[in-house]
C-alpha cells in the first residue's frame, strides 16, 4: 500500500537516490535538495525496492554498478510494480557506450546520464521527466473522468444500465463464491406520465433526481450500489442481504418517498409514490442456476404485483 503521493501539495516532487556509493548519494542530496526537491536514498537495489513498499516516489536516480541488485535489475523491477503512477527511471552511471545505453533503456529506464555529469545537465533531465509525469498525471485524470462518464446517468449521477449488466453478474458470481445471499430491489415511480403531462419534463426530472437522492441515502457505501434501469425504473443491488432485509429496506424508501415534497417552481411542490420490487438470491438455499437477466426478471415481477396490487407498495420473492 503506497503512503505517499509523490508529490505534495506545493507541487514539489519526491526523489529517490540509489548508488551504493556515499560520497555519490551526498553529493546528488545536496544538489537536489539546493533545487528544492524532496529526496530519499538507498544503498542498493533492494533497499531501493523495500522502500517502494511503503511509499511511492515519481523519480529514481540509480547507479548502474551496485552489489545484491545492480542498476538494470532494479528497473525492470521497479517496472513490475502497479504504483499509482509512473516511475521516471535516470540511470547515472560511466557506462557510457552506444550498447549500454541500449541495454539500459531496453531495461527500463528512461533517461541516461553519464559520469562525471555537470548538474546543469541532470537538473535539465530531472525537468524533462517532471513534464512527462505531469501529462502521464492529466492523461490518468482524463481517462478516469472518460470512465466515469460512461457509466454514469448523466441526469440522475448514479449508475447507468450498461454498468448494471456489466457488474451484476459480478455480483452473483461473488455471491455464490461466498454462499452469502444477495438482493435487488426494483423501484419505480407510479404515474409518472402524470407528473410530466401535469407539470412538464422539467418538474420530471426534478422528481427523478429526488428520487435517486432518497434510494442513494440507503446505500451502504463501499457494498450496495443503485443503477438507472430505464425511465422511472431503478435497481438497488444489496450484497450480503436477505429477503427480510431486503423488503425492510424497501419499505424504509417507499415510506420516505411518499412524505418527500418535491420543490417543482417557486410556491409549488408536489408529492410522488413509487413501487418496489424485491428479488433474494441465497446459494446456501438453492441449486438454482441464476443469471442477471433472471434474476432483474424476477424482481420486475415482484414490481409489476405491486402495482397490479394498487401501487405505493412492496412485494418480494426468494428466488
Amino acid at each position: 500500500m503506497f503512503i505517499n503521493p509523490g508529490q505534495d501539495k506545493d507541487n514539489i516532487f519526491s526523489i529517490l537516490i540509489v548508488d551504493d556509493d556515499p560520497v555519490s548519494r551526498l553529493l546528488l542530496e545536496k544538489i537536489l535538495k539546493k533545487e528544492g526537491f524532496k529526496v530519499c536514498s538507498a544503498e542498493d537495489g533492494v533497499q531501493a525496492l523495500d522502500i517502494f513498499k511503503r511509499q511511492y516516489i515519481p523519480i529514481v536516480l540509480t547507479d548502474w554498478m551496485m552489489p545484491k541488485m545492480n542498476g538494470l535489475e532494479l528497473c525492470r523491477a521497479l517496472r513490475s510494480i502497479d504504483s499509482p503512477g509512473y516511475i521516471f527511471i535516470i540511470i547515472i552511471t560511466a557506462k557510457d557506450s552506444k550498447e549500454d545505453i541500449v541495454h539500459g533503456l531496453e531495461a527500463g529506464a528512461d533517461d541516461y546520464v553519464s559520469k562525471p555529469f555537470h548538474h546543469a545537465e541532470l537538473l535539465a533531465r530531472i525537468r524533462t521527466g517532471i513534464r512527462i509525469l505531469e501529462l502521464e498525471k492529466s492523461l490518468r485524470k482524463a481517462n478516469k473522468e472518460i470512465r466515469r462518464l460512461s457509466i454514469t446517468d448523466p441526469l440522475t449521477g448514479c449508475f447507468n444500465r450498461g454498468y448494471l449488466m456489466d457488474f451484476l453478474p459480478k455480483e452473483i458470481k461473488r455471491s455464490i463464491r461466498y454462499n452469502h445471499p444477495l438482493s435487488i430491489i426494483m423501484c419505480d415511480i407510479d404515474h409518472f406520465k402524470n407528473v410530466n403531462d401535469t407539470y412538464g419534463h422539467q418538474a420530471g426530472d426534478i422528481a427523478l433526481k429526488s428520487f435517486v437522492k432518497i434510494l442513494n441515502s440507503s446505500v451502504r457505501e463501499g457494498s450496495d450500489w443503485l443503477a438507472r434501469y430505464g425511465g422511472e425504473e431503478f435497481l438497488m443491488v444489496l450484497p450480503e442481504t436477505d429477503l427480510e432485509g431486503a423488503i425492510d429496506t424497501a419499505e424504509r424508501l417507499r415510506k420516505r418517498v411518499a412524505k418527500n415534497r418535491i420543490e417543482i417552481g417557486e410556491d409549488k411542490k408536489i408529492t410522488i409514490t413509487a413501487s418496489f420490487g424485491v428479488a433474494t438470491f441465497n446459494p446456501v438455499d438453492t441449486k438454482k442456476e441464476i443469471t442477471s437477466d433472471s434474476l432483474i426478471n424476477m424482481a420486475d415481477n415482484m414490481l409489476y404485483k405491486a402495482k397490479s396490487e394498487g401501487r405505493n407498495r412492496v412485494e418480494g420473492i426468494l428466488v
